[in-house]
């Protein structure tokens, strides 16, 4: 029996290993595959050529990767169009999209299959190998092994590379707003990432139900499908938006979202290169396409909206298991019923007394509250210990694997030390505290977060397990761990997806999911005699993977630190100050601030809006310099009725990449930018934010505003342009090697802000 019990501990391993590993497949070279097959390494190849040079709306690049998608896309036999178009989107970002556009005509009259991407990179030092290179050479790459096979679909096929995505998600406005084949689209496939690795996630857009959805997909029968409905219930939840939100709110057009978000130290960096992105996720994102393109393309998709929706999750060997959510609270009830009628069995059997269940309270809700306590100052400590983790805006370490680990084993060691104190409870008695516990998250799932209500699926096993416990003395260890597979399967990757994707913040969902998963195997755990000794193997595993992330915690070539630097002019003050955004500051940017550095006071120099809200942490005087500052022309200022109407032309006389336009504390009737107009929406939330500009071909910026005559305007104007490290007047050197520039603020830019007033 010991030896099936360790063997069967082993297999328990194994199963872990395989809850991850089995998520993505394995990249092989196969550039020598049939021509009709997507090709990883003929993917790679677009991802290279994408990514050569930062390509963000406005830069040099960004004109490159353009003509080069067009010319693949017309290598194909494809007529290809752009279009063109100012557009400000939700957010009150302004800039010229200019949308790839191509179509693939099929034999029937329904609505069309879109495949979508974006090809602009994040400002200002992103290459944009993965967000969004993948994306689009996964689409090149899948379109030509579709053409390939010489086969006419049912339905037509458009490609849409947008553009300005990283913007606004402007290029999707433009096309879902103004142009005519928006009317035609009756599903999006859309692919996009948020680090440079890891298993892509499913995701569903959709105004309604999801069940065609999930049915049609689950027909496609996708390879590797990672997903489920809690994902996109907590994703529905965040402000993170893509191209595909502007179809569904804009459009009421759904579709899916195929996106990976590992590695996301590597999200909108100079980090997200060729290199660096994962073939195996690579070859996750064409695995979806095709099947799905196949599949679509010949169905119907002018009938896909329904008013139900599905539970859906991820198994392997069983792919996409779903069930409508009629079936929530029945199988709730069953498992209560169940779950009575085994506590009247094993009292009835004396296999339980009142006693001791209540004593199997107290190990469980000590594990929680400690293990809970560990992962909600988890980041928080490390940061004290790590000052200069403060610098990545991510929250995403590039050790921060290892944190996962180190956390994921702590909690594990002190659960299974906490358990063999009170190993004479016997284990019947022992699982009637998890199982509760477990029907009470199942229940506040249905009613609060209805897309986890598939954790009662591994409650039904455990379940099972209790009723042979309860009737058996010696049950068998490898029924146990069947009956723990479920849990292991579904609860397992969840222990790093979180803070992965939401950064280690969120360590407490890896300290919450292991000790939760914890109760669910504690069947089988709960045989083990010796579990202190186990709980010493772990925390030595524990004290081992904690000196492996001390040891990589420093900043070097491989693992660069974030940093920044600005120069910024008050042309009204007269004024110039170095500025940073860095809470640690490397010899790069300290030789410009000096000694003489200074924090500054709340509200005395005013940031641009920015991801994170990201403060200046440091400043100091610098020399006054020689830049032009813009034109301000007051094309028309008049009163009609009881509204003023202002007409602004803001010319740059410098090159120059964005301007950004703050008001004080106004109310706008409206408010249009290069005759864009501004929604009713943005101008009641905004509060003193207007506009930013990402100029292109150093455009000018035309402002119409009206607002109460008898108020007073103050305009503050904040023209930047990225060339502090290659501008003439300076002498800033490149950055070394161990540094990077820091994404989601405005960096290695030279600054201007100019006020106007109007009484």
């Amino acid at each position: 029996m010991k030896f099936s019990k360790s063997l069967a501990f082993i297999l328990l391993l194994f199963a872990v290993f395989w809850s991850c590993k089995s998520l993505m497949p394995s990249y092989r070279s196969d550039s020598d595959k049939a021509p009709s097959t997507f090709s990883t390494d003929k993917a790679l190849v677009h991802v290279k050529n994408l990514s050569i040079e930062p390509h963000a709306v406005g830069f040099p690049a960004h004109d490159n990767v353009r003509a080069y998608i067009i010319s693949e896309l017309k290598k194909m036999g494809l007529e290809t169009t752009t279009q063109e178009g100012y557009t400000a989107g939700d957010w009150a970002n302004l800039s010229k999209a200019s949308n790839i556009l191509a179509r693939i005509k099929g034999s029937g009259q329904g609505k069309a299959l879109l495949v979508l991407s974006h090809y602009d990179s994040s400002p200002h030092s992103s290459f944009g190998a993965s967000d969004a290179g993948s994306g689009v050479a996964t689409i090149l790459e899948g379109i030509r092994a579709f053409l390939a096979e010489k086969k006419t679909p049912k339905n037509d096929i458009i490609i849409l590379i947008s553009d300005a995505e990283e913007l606004g998600l402007n290029g999707a406005d433009l096309f879902v707003n103004r142009h005519p084949w928006a009317k035609d689209v009756g599903l999006v496939l859309n692919f996009e990432a948020r680090g440079s690795g890891g298993p892509s996630y499913m995701l569903i857009e959709t105004n309604q139900g999801n069940a065609k959805l999930i049915e049609g997909f689950t027909e496609a029968n996708p390879e590797y499908p990672v997903a489920n409905s809690l994902a996109y219930s907590i994703y529905k939840m965040l402000p993170n938006d893509t191209d595909l939100t502007v179809f569904r709110e804009d459009g009421d057009i759904q579709g899916f979202n195929f996106a990976f978000i590992d590695d996301h130290f590597d999200y909108h960096t100079a980090l997200d290169t060729y290199e660096r992105l994962d073939r195996n996720t690579l070859a996750h994102q064409g695995s979806y396409l095709m099947p799905l393109l196949r599949y679509f393309s010949d169905a119907d998709l002018n009938n896909l909206k329904s008013m139900e929706d599905y539970i859906y999750f991820n198994l392997p060997f069983f792919r996409l298991v779903s069930y409508p959510f009629g079936w929530i609270w029945p199988m709730f009830g069953i498992a209560v019923v169940a779950f009575l009628l085994l506590l009247i069995s094993g009292f009835k059997k004396n296999k339980l007394n009142l006693k001791d269940i209540l004593k199997g309270f107290v190990p469980l809700l000590l594990t929680l509250v400690v293990n809970g306590l560990f992962g909600y100052f988890a980041w928080t400590a490390i940061k004290w210990w790590y000052p200069g983790f403060n610098d990545m805006l991510h929250g995403f370490t590039y050790n921060g694997h290892s944190y996962i680990a180190v956390y994921a084993l702590l909690s594990l060691g002190i659960c299974l030390w906490i358990y063999h104190k009170f190993r004479k409870i016997s284990i019947p008695n022992i699982l009637v505290a998890p199982i509760f516990i477990w029907l009470l998250i199942c229940c506040l799932a249905s009613l609060y977060l209805k897309g986890a209500s598939f954790f009662i699926v591994p409650l039904f096993a455990m379940l099972v397990a209790f009723l042979v416990t309860i009737n058996q003395e010696e049950p068998n260890p490898f029924l146990l761990v069947f009956l723990a597979l479920p849990a292991v399967f579904i609860y397992a990757p969840f222990i790093k997806m979180f803070p992965v994707g939401l950064g280690l913040k969120m360590m407490i969902a890896t300290t919450m999911f292991t000790t939760l998963l914890f109760f669910l195997v504690l069947p089988y755990l709960g045989q083990l005699k010796n579990k202190h000794r186990l709980s010493y193997l772990v925390f030595f595993l524990f004290a081992s993977f904690s000196i492996y992330a001390h040891i990589n915690s420093n900043f070097n070539e491989k693992r660069p630190k974030p940093s920044s630097l600005l120069y910024t002019y008050d042309v009204d003050k007269d004024e110039a100050i170095w500025a940073t955004y860095d809470s640690e500051l490397i010899d790069w940017n300290n030789q410009f601030l000096g000694s003489e550095k200074r924090v500054p006071q709340p509200m005395e120099y005013k940031t641009l809006y920015s991801k994170y809200r990201t403060q200046f942490t440091y400043v100091s005087d610098a020399p006054k310099k020689e830049i032009a500052a813009p034109w301000i022309d007051t094309v028309k200022d008049t009163i009609v009725g009881n509204e003023r109407l202002l007409e602004i032309c803001v010319t740059p006389k410098r090159d120059v990449t964005r301007l950004d336009i703050y008001t004080n504390p106004l109310r706008l009737n409206a408010v249009k930018v290069n005759s864009i107009p501004l929604t009713d929406e943005f101008l009641e939330r905004r509060k003193t934010r207007l506009i930013t500009h990402y100029i292109s071909d150093n455009d000018y910026t035309e402002l119409e505003l009206s607002f109460p005559k008898d108020s007073i305007l103050e305009l503050t104007f904040y023209e930047s342009s990225n060339d502090l490290l290659s501008n003439n007047e300076f002498t800033v050197p490149q950055r070394p090697a161990t540094s990077i520039p820091m994404p989601f603020v405005l960096n290695d830019a030279i600054m201007l802000t100019k006020t106007l007033r109007f009484d």
